[in-house]
């Protein structure tokens, strides 16, 4: 059986933010046109765990969100690009700024500072745990 991966994805807050992913109950992943974000999101396997990050507005991860269809082809294209489907998992107590991962040394590698581009990152275990702790949610 394969292991649960961690990962992170960036939605501006206007465009689909967490509360409107909560209300949904779930939503397709997409629009992604990035080949490194794409190979994630096809890396994506059910059951994975991302956290939801609000780019440009905000600059905080917000909450968990739960891989509940694997990727398949984009239907917002006819190229070679893929989406995935997530569902709200909770929200977190308190958001994890930007600011706040930098400055975190445990964080200091993590994907998305030095993949500071791409809509969709991979995040370790231990890197997921943190952030968590630091959303005030026990990991």
């Amino acid at each position: 059986m394969a292991r649960m991966q961690h990962w992170l994805t960036k939605s501006e807050p206007f465009k689909y933010s967490f509360e409107q992913l909560v209300l949904d109950g779930s939503t397709r992943w997409d629009g992604v046109r990035n080949y490194e974000a794409r190979n994630n999101l096809r890396a994506m396997a059910v059951g994975d765990l991302c956290l939801f990050y609000h780019s440009n507005e905000g600059k905080a991860v917000v909450g968990v969100a739960r891989v509940s269809r694997a990727a398949y082809q984009d239907p917002t294209t006819v190229d070679d690009w893929s989406c995935v489907d997530v569902e709200p998992v909770f929200a977190l107590a308190k958001p994890v700024t930007l600011d706040e991962i930098r400055a975190h040394k445990s964080l200091a590698t993590i994907e998305m500072l030095k993949r500071n581009r791409l809509s969709v990152t991979h995040v370790t275990e231990a890197e997921f745990k943190i952030i968590l702790e630091m959303g005030a949610i026990a990991g």
